[in-house]
Protein backbone atom coordinates (compact mmCIF):
# COMPACT_ATOMS: atom_id res chain seq x y z
CA UNK A 1 0.00 0.00 0.00
CA UNK A 2 1.27 3.44 -0.94
CA UNK A 3 2.21 5.62 2.05
CA UNK A 4 0.71 9.06 2.21
CA UNK A 5 3.01 11.91 1.21
CA UNK A 6 3.76 14.52 3.84
CA UNK A 7 2.46 17.36 1.66
CA UNK A 8 -0.92 15.65 1.40
CA UNK A 9 -1.58 15.28 5.13
CA UNK A 10 -3.04 18.77 5.53
CA UNK A 11 -5.33 18.24 2.55
CA UNK A 12 -6.63 14.98 3.97
CA UNK A 13 -7.10 16.58 7.38
CA UNK A 14 -9.07 19.44 5.84
CA UNK A 15 -11.32 17.04 3.98
CA UNK A 16 -11.92 15.18 7.23
CA UNK A 17 -12.86 18.42 8.99
CA UNK A 18 -15.40 19.10 6.24
CA UNK A 19 -17.15 15.79 6.87
CA UNK A 20 -15.66 13.72 4.05
CA UNK A 21 -15.13 10.59 6.18
CA UNK A 22 -18.54 9.08 5.48
CA UNK A 23 -20.05 11.40 2.89
CA UNK A 24 -19.09 12.91 -0.43
CA UNK A 25 -18.59 16.64 0.06
CA UNK A 26 -18.68 19.41 -2.49
CA UNK A 27 -15.39 21.30 -2.77
CA UNK A 28 -13.61 23.48 -5.30
CA UNK A 29 -9.87 23.44 -5.80
CA UNK A 30 -9.86 27.20 -5.16
CA UNK A 31 -11.46 26.66 -1.76
CA UNK A 32 -9.09 23.81 -0.98
CA UNK A 33 -6.08 25.86 -2.06
CA UNK A 34 -7.06 28.69 0.27
CA UNK A 35 -7.58 26.27 3.16
CA UNK A 36 -4.15 24.66 2.79
CA UNK A 37 -2.42 27.88 1.66
CA UNK A 38 -1.52 26.48 -1.75
CA UNK A 39 -2.34 27.57 -5.27
CA UNK A 40 -5.43 26.27 -7.04
CA UNK A 41 -3.19 24.22 -9.30
CA UNK A 42 -1.36 22.66 -6.34
CA UNK A 43 -4.67 21.84 -4.63
CA UNK A 44 -5.89 20.17 -7.81
CA UNK A 45 -2.74 18.04 -7.95
CA UNK A 46 -3.17 17.06 -4.31
CA UNK A 47 -6.61 15.67 -5.09
CA UNK A 48 -5.33 13.86 -8.15
CA UNK A 49 -2.45 12.29 -6.20
CA UNK A 50 -4.67 11.30 -3.27
CA UNK A 51 -7.13 9.68 -5.65
CA UNK A 52 -4.40 7.79 -7.50
CA UNK A 53 -2.97 6.55 -4.21
CA UNK A 54 -6.37 5.32 -3.09
CA UNK A 55 -6.85 7.75 -0.20
CA UNK A 56 -9.91 9.54 -1.59
CA UNK A 57 -12.72 8.91 -4.02
CA UNK A 58 -14.02 11.75 -6.13
CA UNK A 59 -16.34 12.56 -8.97
CA UNK A 60 -16.13 15.78 -10.95
CA UNK A 61 -18.90 18.30 -11.27
CA UNK A 62 -17.73 21.00 -13.67
CA UNK A 63 -14.75 22.69 -12.03
CA UNK A 64 -15.72 21.27 -8.65
CA UNK A 65 -15.57 17.82 -7.09
CA UNK A 66 -17.49 15.58 -4.79
CA UNK A 67 -14.85 14.04 -2.55
CA UNK A 68 -14.90 11.30 0.07
CA UNK A 69 -12.06 9.84 2.15
CA UNK A 70 -11.56 6.10 1.65
CA UNK A 71 -10.95 3.61 4.43
CA UNK A 72 -7.26 3.63 3.48
CA UNK A 73 -7.14 7.39 3.72
CA UNK A 74 -8.77 7.35 7.13
CA UNK A 75 -6.33 4.69 8.33
CA UNK A 76 -3.47 7.02 7.39
CA UNK A 77 -5.03 9.77 9.49
CA UNK A 78 -5.41 7.41 12.46
CA UNK A 79 -1.77 6.32 12.16
CA UNK A 80 -0.67 9.93 12.10
CA UNK A 81 -2.82 10.71 15.11
CA UNK A 82 -1.22 7.89 17.08
CA UNK A 83 2.26 9.14 16.22
CA UNK A 84 1.36 12.69 17.26
CA UNK A 85 -0.30 11.53 20.49
CA UNK A 86 2.76 9.49 21.37
CA UNK A 87 5.04 12.43 20.59
CA UNK A 88 2.97 14.78 22.74
CA UNK A 89 2.98 12.35 25.65
CA UNK A 90 6.75 12.04 25.32
CA UNK A 91 7.08 15.81 25.26
CA UNK A 92 4.96 16.14 28.38
CA UNK A 93 7.32 13.80 30.25
CA UNK A 94 10.40 15.84 29.41
CA UNK A 95 11.16 17.54 32.73
CA UNK A 96 14.33 19.48 32.04
CA UNK A 97 15.78 21.84 29.49
CA UNK A 98 19.53 22.34 29.59
CA UNK A 99 21.29 25.42 28.23
CA UNK A 100 24.83 26.75 28.51
CA UNK A 101 25.95 30.35 28.71
CA UNK A 102 28.46 32.80 30.13
CA UNK A 103 28.04 35.01 33.15
CA UNK A 104 27.94 38.72 32.33
CA UNK A 105 27.60 41.75 34.55
CA UNK A 106 24.32 43.63 34.71
CA UNK A 107 23.66 47.28 35.47
CA UNK A 108 22.22 46.70 38.94
CA UNK A 109 18.55 47.06 38.08
CA UNK A 110 17.81 43.50 39.17
CA UNK A 111 18.66 44.29 42.78
CA UNK A 112 16.21 47.19 42.79
CA UNK A 113 13.31 45.28 41.30
CA UNK A 114 13.84 42.11 43.33
CA UNK A 115 13.66 44.22 46.51
CA UNK A 116 10.28 45.84 45.80
CA UNK A 117 7.66 44.82 48.36
CA UNK A 118 5.11 44.22 45.63
CA UNK A 119 7.37 41.43 44.42
CA UNK A 120 9.00 40.17 47.62
CA UNK A 121 5.69 39.29 49.29
CA UNK A 122 4.68 37.23 46.29
CA UNK A 123 8.08 35.58 45.98
CA UNK A 124 7.83 34.49 49.62
CA UNK A 125 4.38 32.95 49.19
CA UNK A 126 4.81 31.57 45.66
CA UNK A 127 8.37 30.21 45.50
CA UNK A 128 9.03 29.96 49.21
CA UNK A 129 11.68 32.62 49.70
CA UNK A 130 12.62 36.23 49.09
CA UNK A 131 15.39 36.25 46.48
CA UNK A 132 18.84 37.62 47.13
CA UNK A 133 18.77 41.20 45.78
CA UNK A 134 19.83 41.09 42.16
CA UNK A 135 19.69 38.77 39.19
CA UNK A 136 22.42 36.65 37.65
CA UNK A 137 22.70 37.51 33.96
CA UNK A 138 23.67 34.71 31.61
CA UNK A 139 24.46 35.28 27.94
CA UNK A 140 23.31 32.47 25.66
CA UNK A 141 25.58 32.63 22.64
CA UNK A 142 24.08 29.73 20.72
CA UNK A 143 20.76 30.27 18.96
CA UNK A 144 19.59 26.79 19.90
CA UNK A 145 19.78 27.79 23.56
CA UNK A 146 18.03 31.10 22.91
CA UNK A 147 15.17 29.30 21.18
CA UNK A 148 14.97 26.71 23.95
CA UNK A 149 14.50 29.41 26.55
CA UNK A 150 11.98 31.40 24.49
CA UNK A 151 9.45 28.61 24.88
CA UNK A 152 9.11 29.53 28.54
CA UNK A 153 7.39 32.73 27.45
CA UNK A 154 4.27 30.74 26.57
CA UNK A 155 4.39 28.48 29.64
CA UNK A 156 2.68 29.38 32.91
CA UNK A 157 5.49 28.85 35.37
CA UNK A 158 5.01 30.30 38.85
CA UNK A 159 3.39 33.67 38.30
CA UNK A 160 4.34 36.79 40.23
CA UNK A 161 1.70 39.35 39.37
CA UNK A 162 2.45 42.89 38.31
CA UNK A 163 1.43 45.73 40.58
CA UNK A 164 1.31 49.51 40.96
CA UNK A 165 2.82 51.59 43.75
CA UNK A 166 0.71 54.61 42.86
CA UNK A 167 3.48 56.20 40.84
CA UNK A 168 4.21 53.54 38.26
CA UNK A 169 3.25 50.03 37.33
CA UNK A 170 5.50 46.99 37.35
CA UNK A 171 5.09 43.99 35.07
CA UNK A 172 4.58 40.34 35.91
CA UNK A 173 7.36 37.85 36.49
CA UNK A 174 7.23 34.13 35.71
CA UNK A 175 9.55 31.76 37.56
CA UNK A 176 10.84 28.34 36.54
CA UNK A 177 12.84 26.20 38.96
CA UNK A 178 16.33 25.20 37.91
CA UNK A 179 19.88 24.45 38.94
CA UNK A 180 23.23 25.96 38.12
CA UNK A 181 25.95 23.43 37.31
CA UNK A 182 23.75 20.64 38.74
CA UNK A 183 24.24 21.92 42.26
CA UNK A 184 22.84 25.37 43.17
CA UNK A 185 19.08 25.93 43.15
CA UNK A 186 17.80 28.92 41.22
CA UNK A 187 14.81 30.23 39.31
CA UNK A 188 14.80 31.34 35.69
CA UNK A 189 12.72 34.51 35.53
CA UNK A 190 10.88 35.68 32.43
CA UNK A 191 9.72 39.27 32.65
CA UNK A 192 6.83 41.12 31.11
CA UNK A 193 9.18 44.06 30.68
CA UNK A 194 12.93 43.80 30.22
CA UNK A 195 15.72 45.88 28.74
CA UNK A 196 17.71 42.75 27.88
CA UNK A 197 17.90 41.34 24.38
CA UNK A 198 16.92 37.69 23.76
CA UNK A 199 20.47 36.45 24.28
CA UNK A 200 20.35 37.29 28.00
CA UNK A 201 18.48 35.29 30.63
CA UNK A 202 18.14 36.18 34.30
CA UNK A 203 18.34 33.88 37.30
CA UNK A 204 17.37 34.49 40.90
CA UNK A 205 17.97 32.51 44.08
CA UNK A 206 17.81 32.85 47.84
CA UNK A 207 21.60 32.62 47.65
CA UNK A 208 24.17 35.03 46.33
CA UNK A 209 24.67 32.96 43.21
CA UNK A 210 28.08 34.39 42.32
CA UNK A 211 29.44 33.48 45.72
CA UNK A 212 27.62 30.20 46.30
CA UNK A 213 28.36 28.79 42.84
CA UNK A 214 31.85 30.38 42.82
CA UNK A 215 31.25 32.29 39.61
CA UNK A 216 32.90 35.27 37.98
CA UNK A 217 32.36 37.17 34.73
CA UNK A 218 32.75 34.96 31.66
CA UNK A 219 32.35 31.78 33.72
CA UNK A 220 30.74 29.10 31.54
CA UNK A 221 27.59 27.89 33.23
CA UNK A 222 25.20 25.00 32.75
CA UNK A 223 21.60 25.82 33.61
CA UNK A 224 19.06 23.03 33.98
CA UNK A 225 15.48 24.31 34.00
CA UNK A 226 12.42 22.27 34.95
CA UNK A 227 9.46 22.44 32.58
Amino acid sequence: MTEIKIQHILTLAYLLSRGARYNFIFITTTELGQAITKSQQAASKHLTDLEQDGFIERTSRGRSYLVKITDSGYEEIIKLQKVLDSSMRHTSTVSDIVVHGKLVSGVGEGAYYMSLKGYTKQFKSNIGYIPFPGTLNIKLEKKEYQKAVQQFDILDGTKINGFSDGKRTYGWVKCFAGKINNSVDCQLVRLERTHHDPTIIELISKHNLRRTAKLSDNSTIKITISV
